[in-house]
Formats: structure tokens, sequence, C-alpha cells
């Protein structure tokens, strides 16, 4: 068994805290986390000393946490710090899942690495962490129509047409991190 089984995974969903921002495209990182709870047959409670809701699962021979932090998004990289070093998780087992404005609509991509794109919870993450090497899963939600503000766009609740497709997203999301995992 090498260091790959032994360390934890932690995968943590970006989003808002509150009923307010429930079921909008910043959120879909929340909702992705319960999708991956739901799957691990975890389930959410306060981890106080990080500020973060936490699911604790195994897959296989692996710990995985999922969180979802209770801060706001631009301030996610405190709590996602505190995660890493409370569950002794290194950089390159931390899935960030976040809303990304540059793909298209219900598309995902997972890398290693890389730019923020603008995305201000990845650019606390960045910054907390004092490395870009953390694994970013990123859920497309498309461009704001119009001239519309793209920080008003992610605050904006799912249309009809695409509230139906978000369980699939979800699922497709969580198929992703699966694969992350093994």
């Amino acid at each position: 068994m090498g260091s790959v089984t032994s360390s934890p995974f932690l995968v943590v969903g970006l989003g808002n805290p509150g009923p307010k921002y429930t079921g909008t495209r910043h959120n879909i990182g929340f909702d992705v986390a319960d999708e991956l709870a739901h799957e691990l047959f975890a389930s959410f409670s306060v981890h106080k000393k990080t500020n973060t809701d936490v699911a604790e699962a195994r897959r296989g021979d692996a710990k995985v946490i999922v969180a979802k932090p209770r801060s706001f998004m631009n301030l996610s990289g405190g709590p996602i710090k505190a995660l890493a070093q409370y569950f002794n998780v290194p950089h390159d087992h931390i899935i960030v899942v976040h809303d990304e404005l540059e793909l298209d609509f219900a598309t995902i991509k997972r890398r290693l690495g890389g730019g923020d794109h603008g995305h201000n919870g990845l650019r606390s993450t960045t910054k907390s962490l004092g490395t870009k090497d953390y694994q970013r899963l990123s859920v497309g939600i498309g461009r704001p129509p119009g001239r519309m503000d793209p920080a008003a766009f992610v605050l904006k609740p799912w249309n009809k047409q695409e509230a139906q497709e978000i369980p699939i997203i979800c699922a497709d999301a969580v198929d992703e991190i699966l694969r992350a995992l093994d």
C-alpha cells in the first residue's frame, strides 16, 4: 500500500451558506458535495474547529472527507486550509468543486493546479494553502446572457430547464470525483 491509499482525500464543495443561496449557480459545489455524501452513505455534521459541515466516509482503503465551508465563497480558503491541516490531507488530495463561467452549462472538467479564472473561492483557497497544486473540479454554468453582470448571474437561481438537469450534472460530477479517488 502506497501513500495514495494511506492519505485521506478532502472534497470541498464551494458555495454560500444560508437558504438565500440555495439553488443558485454559485452553490453547485454544495449540490455536488451533498450528492457525494449521499453516494458514500455519509451525513453532514458541524465541524466547529474548521467552521465547516463535514461528512466522513471510506472508499476502499482511503478516508474521504466531504466538506462545505460555513463561510462565504470568497473566504473559503481559511476553512479548507484548516480541514487539510486537521485531517492531514496532502494538497494533491484536495478536490475543490466550484462553478465555472468559462465552461458551457453541464460541462465538467477536473484538473490539478492552474489559475483561478477570476473565481474568488479558488483565489481564497490558493492564497490560504500557499499553493495552486490542488485539484479543481469545475462545473460549467455558462456565461451570463447579454450584458448581465457575472456577479449577479452566479447568484441567480437555475431556470426551470436547468434545474431539471442539476441532479444529472451532480451525478456526473460525483462520478468524476470517484474516479479521482480510485
